[in-house]
Protein backbone atom coordinates (compact mmCIF):
# COMPACT_ATOMS: atom_id res chain seq x y z
CA UNK A 1 0.00 0.00 0.00
CA UNK A 2 1.48 3.55 -1.28
CA UNK A 3 1.68 5.55 1.96
CA UNK A 4 0.39 8.88 2.38
CA UNK A 5 3.41 11.01 3.53
CA UNK A 6 1.96 13.17 6.36
CA UNK A 7 3.76 16.20 7.05
CA UNK A 8 5.39 17.67 9.98
CA UNK A 9 6.50 13.69 10.89
CA UNK A 10 9.65 13.10 12.08
CA UNK A 11 11.50 11.60 9.27
CA UNK A 12 15.65 10.20 9.03
CA UNK A 13 17.07 9.97 5.41
CA UNK A 14 18.43 7.13 4.62
CA UNK A 15 19.81 5.91 0.81
CA UNK A 16 17.12 4.59 -0.97
CA UNK A 17 14.62 4.52 2.22
CA UNK A 18 13.62 6.53 5.05
CA UNK A 19 12.33 6.28 8.83
CA UNK A 20 9.29 8.09 9.71
CA UNK A 21 7.36 7.93 12.95
CA UNK A 22 4.49 5.70 13.30
CA UNK A 23 1.37 7.09 12.09
CA UNK A 24 -2.43 6.72 12.26
CA UNK A 25 -2.19 5.39 9.06
CA UNK A 26 0.43 2.66 9.16
CA UNK A 27 -1.68 0.76 11.49
CA UNK A 28 -3.01 -1.45 8.67
CA UNK A 29 0.84 -1.74 7.12
CA UNK A 30 2.16 -3.08 10.24
CA UNK A 31 -0.64 -5.53 11.04
CA UNK A 32 0.06 -6.47 7.55
CA UNK A 33 3.75 -7.31 7.53
CA UNK A 34 3.64 -8.10 11.49
CA UNK A 35 1.36 -11.49 10.79
CA UNK A 36 3.82 -12.50 7.68
CA UNK A 37 4.52 -15.88 8.85
CA UNK A 38 8.90 -14.95 8.59
CA UNK A 39 7.79 -12.05 11.01
CA UNK A 40 5.37 -13.48 13.25
CA UNK A 41 8.08 -16.39 13.97
CA UNK A 42 10.91 -14.14 15.13
CA UNK A 43 8.61 -11.40 16.66
CA UNK A 44 5.20 -13.05 17.85
CA UNK A 45 4.53 -9.78 19.78
CA UNK A 46 4.20 -7.71 16.91
CA UNK A 47 1.35 -10.37 15.59
CA UNK A 48 -2.28 -8.69 16.23
CA UNK A 49 -5.57 -8.31 14.89
CA UNK A 50 -6.61 -5.48 13.02
CA UNK A 51 -8.01 -3.80 15.73
CA UNK A 52 -5.23 -4.18 17.85
CA UNK A 53 -2.97 -2.47 15.80
CA UNK A 54 -5.05 0.77 15.19
CA UNK A 55 -5.79 0.62 18.82
CA UNK A 56 -1.72 0.64 19.58
CA UNK A 57 -0.87 2.84 17.09
CA UNK A 58 -3.25 5.02 18.12
CA UNK A 59 -2.80 4.62 22.00
CA UNK A 60 0.81 3.88 22.71
CA UNK A 61 3.08 4.41 19.79
CA UNK A 62 1.97 7.47 18.60
CA UNK A 63 2.11 9.04 21.93
CA UNK A 64 5.59 7.69 23.02
CA UNK A 65 6.54 8.44 19.50
CA UNK A 66 5.59 12.01 20.38
CA UNK A 67 7.33 11.84 23.61
CA UNK A 68 10.39 10.48 23.03
CA UNK A 69 10.57 13.50 19.96
CA UNK A 70 9.84 16.04 22.80
CA UNK A 71 12.23 14.84 25.16
CA UNK A 72 15.07 14.70 22.76
CA UNK A 73 18.36 14.64 23.24
CA UNK A 74 17.27 13.51 26.42
CA UNK A 75 14.83 10.51 26.27
CA UNK A 76 15.95 8.55 29.05
CA UNK A 77 13.89 5.20 28.66
CA UNK A 78 11.21 6.27 26.11
CA UNK A 79 10.50 4.72 23.04
CA UNK A 80 10.78 5.52 19.38
CA UNK A 81 8.92 3.78 16.68
CA UNK A 82 9.87 4.25 12.75
CA UNK A 83 8.68 2.76 9.79
CA UNK A 84 10.66 2.09 6.84
CA UNK A 85 9.89 3.48 3.58
CA UNK A 86 10.78 3.05 0.15
CA UNK A 87 11.83 5.94 -1.21
CA UNK A 88 10.70 5.05 -4.98
CA UNK A 89 7.35 4.01 -4.39
CA UNK A 90 6.73 5.52 -0.72
CA UNK A 91 5.28 2.12 0.58
CA UNK A 92 6.20 1.11 4.25
CA UNK A 93 8.33 -2.27 3.34
CA UNK A 94 9.29 -2.50 8.23
CA UNK A 95 10.19 -0.89 10.88
CA UNK A 96 13.02 0.26 12.98
CA UNK A 97 12.37 0.50 16.66
CA UNK A 98 14.32 1.44 19.79
CA UNK A 99 13.25 1.28 22.96
CA UNK A 100 14.12 -0.80 26.77
CA UNK A 101 14.66 -4.55 26.66
CA UNK A 102 14.02 -5.07 30.64
CA UNK A 103 15.39 -8.78 30.10
CA UNK A 104 18.87 -7.27 29.37
CA UNK A 105 21.32 -5.70 31.90
CA UNK A 106 21.83 -1.80 31.96
CA UNK A 107 22.01 0.26 29.93
CA UNK A 108 19.71 -1.96 28.25
CA UNK A 109 18.10 0.21 25.62
CA UNK A 110 17.52 -1.96 22.04
CA UNK A 111 17.26 -1.26 18.53
CA UNK A 112 15.15 -3.81 16.94
CA UNK A 113 13.87 -4.23 13.18
CA UNK A 114 12.05 -5.79 10.62
CA UNK A 115 11.57 -5.96 7.04
CA UNK A 116 8.37 -7.32 4.86
CA UNK A 117 9.32 -10.68 3.09
CA UNK A 118 9.09 -9.10 -0.85
CA UNK A 119 11.81 -6.79 0.44
CA UNK A 120 14.07 -9.22 2.17
CA UNK A 121 17.57 -9.82 1.28
CA UNK A 122 17.99 -5.78 -0.17
CA UNK A 123 20.12 -4.58 2.77
CA UNK A 124 16.84 -2.47 3.77
CA UNK A 125 17.38 -3.82 7.42
CA UNK A 126 20.93 -2.60 7.69
CA UNK A 127 20.41 0.93 5.79
CA UNK A 128 17.86 1.35 8.56
CA UNK A 129 19.54 0.04 11.85
CA UNK A 130 22.85 2.35 10.79
CA UNK A 131 20.33 5.32 10.21
CA UNK A 132 18.40 4.59 13.53
CA UNK A 133 22.07 4.52 15.51
CA UNK A 134 23.51 7.23 13.98
CA UNK A 135 20.52 9.49 14.97
CA UNK A 136 20.54 8.17 18.83
CA UNK A 137 24.41 8.81 19.09
CA UNK A 138 24.18 11.95 17.28
CA UNK A 139 20.81 13.65 18.02
CA UNK A 140 19.91 12.23 22.18
CA UNK A 141 21.85 11.34 24.82
CA UNK A 142 22.03 7.59 24.40
CA UNK A 143 25.82 5.93 24.97
CA UNK A 144 24.76 2.64 24.13
CA UNK A 145 22.85 0.19 22.21
CA UNK A 146 21.76 -3.33 22.28
CA UNK A 147 20.62 -5.95 19.99
CA UNK A 148 19.60 -9.40 20.38
CA UNK A 149 18.61 -11.89 17.56
CA UNK A 150 18.04 -15.37 17.72
CA UNK A 151 20.29 -17.95 17.29
CA UNK A 152 18.81 -19.44 14.30
CA UNK A 153 18.06 -16.21 13.02
CA UNK A 154 20.72 -16.10 10.89
CA UNK A 155 19.99 -13.16 8.53
CA UNK A 156 19.11 -10.77 11.83
CA UNK A 157 22.73 -11.99 13.00
CA UNK A 158 24.02 -10.98 10.03
CA UNK A 159 22.71 -7.34 10.02
CA UNK A 160 23.43 -6.74 13.35
CA UNK A 161 27.12 -7.62 12.63
CA UNK A 162 27.15 -5.31 9.72
CA UNK A 163 26.42 -2.52 11.52
CA UNK A 164 29.46 -3.33 13.73
CA UNK A 165 27.76 -4.09 17.16
CA UNK A 166 30.40 -5.95 19.28
CA UNK A 167 29.12 -9.61 20.34
CA UNK A 168 28.46 -10.02 24.38
CA UNK A 169 27.11 -14.12 24.45
CA UNK A 170 24.09 -15.85 24.81
CA UNK A 171 20.96 -14.40 26.21
CA UNK A 172 17.94 -16.32 27.82
CA UNK A 173 15.06 -14.60 27.26
CA UNK A 174 11.42 -16.16 27.67
CA UNK A 175 13.05 -19.43 27.66
CA UNK A 176 14.71 -18.58 23.96
CA UNK A 177 18.03 -18.47 23.55
CA UNK A 178 19.65 -14.90 21.26
CA UNK A 179 22.87 -13.73 20.71
CA UNK A 180 23.35 -10.34 22.35
CA UNK A 181 25.64 -7.28 20.86
CA UNK A 182 25.84 -3.91 22.07
CA UNK A 183 27.48 -1.02 20.53
CA UNK A 184 28.59 2.40 22.50
CA UNK A 185 28.93 5.52 20.86
CA UNK A 186 32.79 5.93 21.49
CA UNK A 187 33.33 2.67 19.38
CA UNK A 188 30.75 3.94 16.79
CA UNK A 189 32.67 7.18 16.52
CA UNK A 190 35.78 4.81 15.93
CA UNK A 191 34.56 2.74 13.39
CA UNK A 192 32.92 5.85 11.43
CA UNK A 193 36.71 7.20 10.93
Amino acid sequence: MKHKTSEGLFRIDCENIYLQEFSIEDAEDIYRISNQPEIAHFLPDWKSTKEQRVEWVTNYEVPENKSFLDCAPDVEDLPLKLGVFSKKTDEMIGWCCTGMKNELPAPNREIMYAISSEYHGNGYATIATMGLIKYLFTHTNVEIVNAVALINNVSSNKVIEKCDFVYQGQQMIENERYHHYRLSKSEWKRNMK
